[in-house]
């Protein structure tokens, strides 16, 4: 088995693709007017909006309503990353911080309120950790 995506529903698909490329600096494929992806070279994030969630399941998804998961993607530099997201992101949850597994983080919700984790690994065994 292999993990290789995660989807969001939104209720604006447009403003959501627009938020992730702008701070993931990836660009979206679209597959159609309601379903987006932004592939990494390890996973993808898909996004759809509302009117996808009948086609598998009526009622099974609710937009900007996440209050478990938090996203996370790997960066070169946090800090750098940081600074170039003031310019848009409207809520820090916090600033670049030393988690004590390794991680400098950078905590952050999108325009649905979901949490975005990037990180860079800073100490010797997070960095091996993500350079095998």
């Amino acid at each position: 088995m292999n993990f290789v995506s995660i989807r969001i529903i939104t209720g604006d698909i447009t403003r959501l693709v627009d938020f992730y490329e702008r701070a993931t600096g990836l660009r979206a494929n679209w597959s159609t007017e309601d379903f987006a992806e932004l592939e990494t070279t390890s996973a993808t994030l898909a996004i759809a909006s509302t009117r996808t969630v009948p086609l598998f399941a009526p009622g099974s998804a609710h937009p900007a309503a996440n209050q478990s998961v938090i996203l996370e993607f790997l960066v070169d530099d946090v800090d750098t990353v940081y600074k170039n997201l003031t310019a848009f992101v409207t809520d820090f949850v916090n600033e670049p911080t030393t988690m004590p597994w390794g991680n400098r983080a950078l905590l952050f919700r999108d325009p649905d309120g979901n949490l975005i984790n990037f990180f860079t690994p800073v100490t010797p065994t997070a960095i091996e950790k993500f350079t095998r």
